[in-house]
C-alpha cells in the first residue's frame, strides 16, 4: 500500500500540534483523555467522565493479559494507554499524528513508570507504523472521523490485526438519517467532507470480515460533552488567553454550539463499537 494520506489528516496534524490547541485541549477537554466523556450527570467535571471512556472500553475487554499488545490509533496525550497499562498489564502501542502531544505522552508514561510498557509512535492511521498481523487489539477513541479515508483506515486496521482480535472504538459520527447538508458548518469547521455512522462501521467492517460484538448507542453523551466543555471554556476563558488566541477560543465556543445543536435535532451520533476479525 502507498504511503500517502489524506489532506484531511494533514490538517489534523497542524492542528493538534498548534500552541492554541494544545492549551486548549489538555486545559479543558479532559487532561489525559481527549475524548468524548460518559457522564453520570449533566453538570459532572470533565476529567472523571472521560476516564470513565477509558474504564468502560477496556471493562469490554476480556481476553486481555500481560501478554496482549493494544494498538491506540489517534491516541493523544495517552490517557487510556495508561490506564491499560496499569490495570492489565498489557503493552499498548500508541500512534498519534501530534509530535506535541506525544511528548508529553512520553513524559507521562516515564513519570508512571511505564515507559516499558507503552511505545509511543509518531504516524497515522491511514498508514499505521507496525507489522502486519501483530495486534491483539485495536483501540480508537473520538480520532477516525479526522480522516478522510475513512475505509482506508479499516483496511489498515485488519491488516495490523491478528486473526479474532478486535477492534474497539468511538467516534462522533452523523445519524444514518441525517438529512443532507445539514452538517456543513460543523464540516466545514473541522475541514472534513462527511462523517461515518454506525450504519457505515457495520457495512464497512463486515466487508472486511468482522463480527460484530457489541454496538452501544450513547449519542446523549456526545451531547452532554460538548455543553459541559463548552461551560468550561467559557468560565476558564480569561485564563486560556495566557496560552491560545482569543480568536481560537471565540471559534471553538461556537463550533462546540453548533456540535449540541446538531445532537439535539438528531443528525449527530456516538457510541461504543465493538468488533472481532474473523479467524
Amino acid at each position: 500500500m502507498s504511503k500517502t494520506r489524506s489532506a484531511a489528516v494533514a490538517q489534523a496534524e497542524a492542528y493538534y500540534d498548534s500552541p492554541d490547541a494544545d492549551a486548549f485541549y489538555f486545559t479543558i477537554w479532559g487532561g489525559e483523555d481527549i475524548h468524548i466523556g460518559m457522564y453520570e450527570s449533566d453538570d459532572e467535571p470533565i476529567v472523571p467522565a472521560s476516564h470513565r471512556n477509558d474504564e468502560t472500553l477496556a471493562s469490554m475487554l476480556k481476553g486481555l493479559t500481560r501478554d496482549s499488545v493494544v494498538l491506540d490509533i489517534g491516541a493523544g496525550y495517552g490517557g487510556a494507554a495508561r490506564h491499560l497499562a496499569k490495570t492489565r498489564g498489557c503493552k499498548v502501542i500508541c500512534v498519534n499524528i501530534s509530535e506535541t502531544q506525544n511528548r508529553l505522552n512520553r513524559e507521562l508514561n516515564a513519570k508512571a513508570g511505564l515507559d516499558g510498557r507503552i511505545e509511543v509512535l509518531h504516524g497515522d492511521f491511514e498508514n499505521i507504523p507496525v507489522e502486519d498481523r501483530c495486534i491483539d487489539v485495536v483501540w480508537s477513541q473520538d480520532a477516525i472521523l479526522h480522516s478522510g479515508n475513512r475505509p482506508r483506515v479499516l483496511n489498515e486496521v485488519k491488516r495490523v490485526l491478528r486473526p479474532g482480535g478486535e477492534f474497539i472504538f468511538t467516534d462522533p459520527m452523523q445519524a444514518d438519517d441525517c438529512p443532507d447538508g445539514v452538517l456543513q458548518p460543523i464540516l466545514d469547521r473541522i475541514h472534513l467532507e462527511t462523517l461515518g455512522s454506525f450504519g457505515f462501521y457495520d457495512r464497512e467492517l463486515a466487508k472486511r470480515g468482522f463480527e460484530k460484538c457489541d454496538v452501544i448507542e450513547m449519542t446523549h453523551q456526545l451531547r452532554r460533552h460538548y455543553s459541559r466543555v463548552g461551560q468550561e471554556l467559557e468560565a476558564n476563558y480569561e485564563r486560556l488567553t495566557k496560552g491560545a488566541s482569543t480568536e481560537y477560543l471565540d471559534n471553538m465556543l461556537k463550533g462546540l454550539e453548533r456540535w449540541v445543536d446538531g445532537a439535539d435535532r438528531g443528525w449527530l451520533a456516538w457510541g461504543v463499537m465493538h468488533y472481532r476479525l474473523a479467524k
